[in-house]
Parts: structure tokens; C-alpha cells; sequence
């Protein structure tokens, strides 16, 4: 691949959690080296990945700004996801997978 070029990215599996003022979170979805966060939410929320059910989001993680979408790379070891809304409560979707997404 060339320098600069993108590989589409390759979906494996979503999963939707409610973020609110208190962390939920869950277990990804599919496999591969790529997250899609897609904050749905009117409010910032904040994410954090974790090799285990015991992962808990704070407002010092990595936010995600409101109605927008990133992209982040994770190790196969992530497993879990946690969400927390710095105000405000709405959807965040985690998709797994390959790639990139311009």
C-alpha cells in the first residue's frame, strides 16, 4: 500500500451503550486492530477499553466529542469498553474492526 492511502475500514461487530452521568459498559464485539466510537449523544462522554468486565470509565479518560465519531487503534487483548456522559444521557457505538474511516 502506498504512503498515504487509507484501507477501508471492515466492520466485525457493534454494540450500543447508554452512556449517562454513571460508567456503563460492555463487552466489544467482533475482532480487529480498530474501534469506530460513534457518540450519538448531545453530550462529551468519555471512553475506556480494558482486557476485562471491570472496566470503569471517569471524566478523565478519552472523550469523544458530541454527535461525532473516532476512530481508535486497540490490541487484541481489549475486550470491554466503559462509557461515562459528562452531563446528559444518549447512545455511544462501539464497532470493531479493520481498517480506517475517512
Amino acid at each position: 500500500m502506498a504512503t498515504g492511502t487509507t484501507n477501508p475500514f471492515s466492520a466485525t461487530g457493534s454494540v450500543t451503550l447508554s452512556a449517562t452521568t454513571s460508567p456503563s459498559s460492555g463487552r466489544l464485539i467482533g475482532g480487529g486492530d480498530t474501534v469506530v466510537v460513534t457518540n450519538s449523544a448531545n453530550a462529551l462522554v468519555f471512553v475506556r477499553f480494558g482486557a476485562d468486565s471491570s472496566v470503569s470509565a471517569s471524566t478523565s479518560d478519552m472523550p469523544i466529542l458530541p454527535a461525532s465519531q473516532s476512530i481508535l487503534s486497540v490490541n487484541p487483548l481489549i475486550q470491554y469498553v466503559s462509557v461515562v456522559s459528562s452531563g446528559g444521557s444518549g447512545n455511544v457505538i462501539f464497532t470493531r474492526g479493520d481498517g480506517s474511516v475517512v
